[in-house]
């Protein structure tokens, strides 16, 4: 799945610079994520960075709007990055 980032974002800017997919970007009022471009950091990390660096707990969470298994996500990334499938 998509990850999501709730209004409890305090805006630390922890998380864009920290995303491989460049998925993070400002919104209107808080940071959000491009479900297209998330892929949980599959392919880069074994856990999402955004999620490691964000210093509210539970403000990036599963975007429950947006399911998506491991394959798909790591399609996702192959698709992202441009590489060969393994």
């Amino acid at each position: 799945m998509a990850l999501l980032i709730t209004n409890s974002c305090i805006n630390c800017d922890m998380c864009e610079p920290e995303c491989p997919n460049q998925a993070i970007a400002m919104g209107d009022l808080i940071y959000q994520i491009d479900a297209a471009r998330c892929t949980e950091c599959i392919g880069f990390y074994d856990s999402p960075t955004c999620q490691k660096v964000c210093p509210i707990d539970k403000t990036i969470i599963v975007d429950a709007r947006h399911p998506e298994c491991q394959a798909e996500l790591w399609e996702k990334f192959v698709i992202l990055q441009g590489v060969a499938p393994a």
